[in-house]
Formats: structure tokens, sequence, C-alpha cells
């Protein structure tokens, strides 16, 4: 019989399941330990930010490095659009991206620091501030 892992998603209620064998190449990967949490939050605070202008480019740049899985690299979206948003604001299609990218960071924090959802979201904020 197949082996598969099962994951439920608290956000929209939805379950996932991938065959064991194919988890690798799934992109599939554990959840970061609570030691790199810190690292994770002193992404969101630098503030050495490369600027882009051209919005298709950030997008298709910011897209890239949510695809990879990456949670350091997701940190670096999230930053990077909630710096934008409060400097010069944020097209209809990034603010979702934001949106989205945010709720990845949160759901990953929580699972590493087995915390509640409103603790890790006041974490983003004041590393964001």
């Amino acid at each position: 019989p197949r082996r598969y892992y099962v994951m439920r998603l608290s956000h929209g209620d939805i379950t996932v399941m991938v065959p064991v064998d194919h988890a690798a190449e799934s992109g599939l990967r554990e959840v970061i330990d609570a030691e790199q949490v810190p690292e994770v939050l002193s992404v969101l605070q630098d503030r050495e930010v490369p600027v882009n202008g051209n919005w298709n480019s950030r997008y298709r740049a910011n897209l890239a490095k949510i695809k990879t899985g990456d949670i350091f690299a997701v940190a670096e979206v999230v930053r990077n659009l909630s710096l934008r948003e409060r400097d010069k604001g944020l097209s209809v299609i990034e603010r979702k991206m934001l949106d989205n990218a945010r709720q990845i960071l949160i759901s990953e924090l929580v699972l590493a620091e087995d915390a509640e959802e409103a603790q890790v979201e006041s974490w983003l904020e004041e590393a964001l501030a």
C-alpha cells in the first residue's frame, strides 16, 4: 500500500495528501526549528532592501522567492512588500501576494514555536516596525 503524508491546514480547512515517495520533489520539507525563528525575524528587521521600481519584475521576483518554499525567502517578500506598502502603497495584486506570504510565514512560525497566531502576528509587527 502507498503511504502518504497528510497535512491539515487550519487556514481554509484544507487537507493535503502527498505520497511519501514524492515528498522531496513536491517541495515538502520539515518546519524550521525554534532556534531559527530569531533568524527569520531578523530578515524582517533588515532595511537594506534593493529598490526595484518595475512592479512586473518585482512581482515575478517575489513570486519566485515564494515558490522556493524557503521560509527566509518568504520573509524577504513579506519585508519588501511591507516596506513598499508603507512608502508607496501596493497594487491589488501585490497586496494579495503580501497577504499570502504573511500567512505562509505566520503558519510556519506558529508551528516552529508552538505559539498562538496572534502572538506570532505581534512578533511580525514588531520586527517590521
